[in-house]
């Protein structure tokens, strides 16, 4: 399992990616469990009222989430990079210049332990 990280403004964004052999995500929605690779992160996007406070560059912007989108991939590279292009996009959605997301790929062990 991998943990694809982005980091900006003061918070930050982890989705996990479940690699070949581990068992997919099994919720009402979940790509195909036959597919090698399943990626998995939460989506938002800025809005006026309501939503969840969060701190980004130290102005307050409200967040509303949207359903995690789990996305099946055939190669390990492709999936990480369509990984990181996810974590960028939601960053993008509320201001933040994708330049300014520091991306990391955490590797995790089977004890949920990071690498």
């Amino acid at each position: 399992m991998l943990l694809i990280r982005g980091q900006a403004g003061g918070t930050a964004l982890t989705g996990t990616l479940y690699e070949q052999g581990e068992p997919a995500p099994s919720f009402k929605g979940a790509p195909d469990e036959d597919a090698p690779y399943v990626w998995v992160c939460d989506a938002f996007y800025e809005v006026e009222s309501g939503g969840q406070s969060q701190q980004i560059d130290g102005k307050e912007v409200k967040v509303a989430f949207e359903s995690p989108m789990p996305r099946g991939f055939a190669g390990r590279d492709d999936a990480i990079e369509a990984a990181k292009d996810h974590v960028r996009t939601q960053f993008a959605r509320l201001g933040v210049p994708e330049d300014d997301v520091e991306l990391e790929v955490i590797q995790v062990q089977e004890a949920g332990q990071e690498v």
